[in-house]
This record gives structure tokens, C-alpha cells and sequence, in this order.
């Protein structure tokens, strides 16, 4: 992994990482892509790597050895990269992420990740109340329903009723062969339920995936949606984003990921201090704001 940058000693959450372990999201393994988009996704990730200086992601856990070995090693570099808490967006399914943090649980919180589809609130009160996961993620553009469809409304009954996030990906999904049309693509696609359930932080990753635009307006609009910066690193974020993160409202509204296992804290928190933020905005973006979503406290 990389290097350690030191935060000033600030509690640092990272609340998105991806638990490295094969099949993270948990579901059915995708099918067999043509070979020349496998060497195209291929391709794009070197070339991504070496535009933005970052370290290649280390091989994903396969066996029961490998996780253990994984785990290990992320207990170790929440003290290199003076973490106070990390977020698992991920990791292979809810039982089997919920018994990686359960091993850890001062170090790691730990999400539902499984499908948004009928069915999904019941398992949702289940990874919270049987499993101890903290949350949600899922995926907009892989969804088939409307997030206002009646048959998803448990889902965001529960979330309120507990006062949980939900972090939805929208946007640019996947690399070569990857989703670039979907009904749920754009994060005003949420913006009904979002409305509707105001007690639900709702947090969107990487700026929207090419919906940056529509984030803002959602942001602009509703006081319950909240932006996560990873997978950039800050000398790649937009100048709309930097002085929305200093503005009264908007510094309560940005929360620092990483994005692992694609880009590492090191890379991610590198020139966090060229962004021109106070005391207060850089304190609540590092960690001040994740705590208070996350209910860390």
C-alpha cells in the first residue's frame, strides 16, 4: 500500500472503501465479457493509475486464508494512515462483511450492500438488528424499480425510522462494457424519495460519476443529500465542489473516501491541505461529518 500522510492528528474517517475481496457487491458473478472490452477495462485502468500517480490495487481475497489476511493487514494500516474509523461499502455479501467488522468493530462500520429490488427491507432490518451493519449502499444504475416504486417504500421506512444513510452510486458505472444509460443514472433520479424521507442522510460517491451538475441541484434543493469525494484525489476536485465545501451549508455536506481498493487513503488525503479550508470545514470534511451521519459518537 502507500505511503503515510499524517492529518494533523484530525479523527479521520474514510467512508468509502471496498473490502478487497472478489465478487465485493455480494450477488450473482457477472457473465463473460468480450475479450476486447476485458483488455480495454484493462487498458483504462493502467492508464488511470499512471495519470493519477496511484499504487496498483492489490489482488482481491479469494479464500477464507486471503480475508483473514486482508483484514489483518487493513487493521494495520488504519494506524499507518492514522484512521479513527473506516467505512466498508462492501465485502462479499452482508453475513460475510458483517463478520469481518464484528472482529474489529472500534476500527470498521460495515453497510448492507445487497440488491435494491421486493424484499429488500426485510433483509435490510436484518443486517442492522441481527448483523450490526450501519447503513446502506447500493448501485442507481443497476436498479429495475424506481426508488419511489411502492414495493422499495419499506426500505426507506426503516432507514428513517433509524435515522440511517443510504450511499446510492449514480453515474459512470464499471470500465470497459461498463453502464453508461440507465433510467436511475442520474442522482435526480432519488430526488422523490429523498424529499419524501428527509430523516435519511442520503450520501452520493465521486461526485455523481459525470453527474456533478445534478448532484448540486439536488444538493441545492434538498438538505439531506451529502457528497463523497471518492475516488479523486483532492488536486482532481472540481472548483464548484472546493467552494461549496467552504460555504456555510456546504461544509457540513462533504465527507472524505478513498475509494479503495482503486485509490488508497495515502493518494486520496494527499494535498487535502492546498484546498484552502478552515479549521472548522476541513475538520468536518475529513471526519466531523461522517461521525454525525454515521452516529459515531
Amino acid at each position: 500500500m502507500e505511503q503515510r500522510v499524517r492529518p494533523q492528528k484530525l479523527r479521520v474517517i474514510d467512508v468509502h472503501t471496498h473490502f478487497p475481496i472478489e465478487n465485493t457487491m455480494g450477488g450473482p458473478p457477472p457473465g463473460p465479457r468480450h475479450p476486447l472490452l476485458e483488455a480495454y477495462a484493462r487498458e483504462r485502468g493502467e492508464r488511470m493509475r499512471a495519470e493519477w500517480g496511484t499504487a496498483p490495487a492489490e489482488p482481491l481475497a479469494r479464500t477464507d486464508q486471503e480475508v483473514d489476511a486482508a483484514l489483518e493487514r487493513w487493521v494495520g494500516e488504519v494506524e499507518r494512515y492514522d484512521l479513527d474509523k473506516v467505512v466498508f461499502v462492501s465485502g462479499g455479501g452482508n453475513d460475510r462483511l458483517a463478520g469481518l467488522v464484528a472482529k474489529h468493530p472500534d476500527r470498521f462500520v460495515g453497510l448492507a450492500h445487497h440488491r435494491l429490488e421486493p424484499g429488500a427491507g426485510a433483509e435490510l432490518r436484518r443486517a442492522v438488528d441481527e448483523l450490526g451493519l450501519r447503513g446502506y449502499k447500493l448501485l442507481g444504475p443497476t436498479t429495475d424499480y424506481p426508488f419511489e416504486a411502492p414495493e422499495l417504500r419499506d426500505v426507506w421506512e426503516f432507514l428513517a425510522e433509524r435515522q440511517l444513510p443510504a450511499l446510492i452510486h449514480f453515474g459512470f458505472l464499471g470500465r470497459g462494457g461498463g453502464v453508461v444509460q440507465h433510467p436511475r443514472m442520474s442522482p435526480l433520479s432519488l430526488f422523490e424519495v429523498a424529499r419524501d424521507f428527509p430523516e435519511v442522510p442520503f450520501i452520493v460517491p465521486h461526485f455523481g460519476a459525470g453527474y456533478f451538475q445534478d448532484l448540486l441541484a439536488l444538493c441545492w434543493s434538498l438538505p439531506n443529500v451529502y457528497i463523497d469525494t471518492s475516488a479523486y484525489t483532492p488536486a482532481r476536485y472540481p472548483s464548484a465542489l472546493i467552494e461549496f465545501m467552504k460555504s456555510k451549508s456546504g461544509r457540513k455536506r462533504v465527507l472524505w473516501g478513498s475509494n479503495y481498493p482503486m485509490i488508497g487513503p495515502a493518494a486520496a488525503l494527499e494535498g487535502v491541505d492546498s484546498l484552502g479550508l478552515d479549521e472548522q470545514a476541513r475538520g468536518l470534511f475529513l471526519g466531523g461529518n461522517a461521525r454525525r451521519i454515521f452516529s459515531l459518537e
